[in-house]
């Protein structure tokens, strides 16, 4: 399975950034590659959500239900997809002041499998994955320091 881990620093507070990663329901505003978030359940620092996400490079449309698991102690969320497009979808955000700014750390394991697509197109959606992650990277740091 795929695994990629980004790493960004943001110079804006911790708490800030936090809050703005915490707003999930936010992203469509900023977030080209998120068309929607629907709630569907939110209890305390766990929030499960309906999750469209778009691919434009071919013109797809990927959709999953997500639960998050916000952890504001330690300033960090695990999520994963409940159900969905995807085969696999899970990973961890970590938020951590640093230089005076923040720290955020991003590690996503996904499996994503197309019958039809041969090996060159999955390093295709690799590199999609990976300038997705870099894109909510330059999201909250746009969304922070402005």
């Amino acid at each position: 399975m795929p695994i990629v881990e980004t790493t960004v620093w943001i110079n804006a507070p911790l708490d800030r950034v936090y809050a703005i990663a915490k707003d999930t329901e936010r992203y469509p505003e900023y977030m080209k590659e998120v068309q929607s978030i629907t709630p569907v359940e939110r209890d305390g620092e766990r929030f499960i959500a309906d999750w469209i996400g778009l691919v434009p490079t071919f013109g797809l449309k990927v959709r999953w239900r997500q639960e998050e698991l916000w952890n504001d102690a330690e300033t960090s969320s695990q999520f994963r997809q409940v159900s969905g497009d995807y085969d696999r979808f899970e990973g961890t955000w970590k938020f951590t002041a640093e230089n005076g700014g923040t720290r955020f750390d991003q590690y996503l394991d996904y499996e994503y499998n197309v019958p039809t697509l041969a090996a060159l197109v999955k390093r295709v959606i690799h590199t999609i994955v990976v300038k997705n992650l870099e894109s909510i990277n330059a999201a909250f740091k746009s969304q922070a320091e402005n």
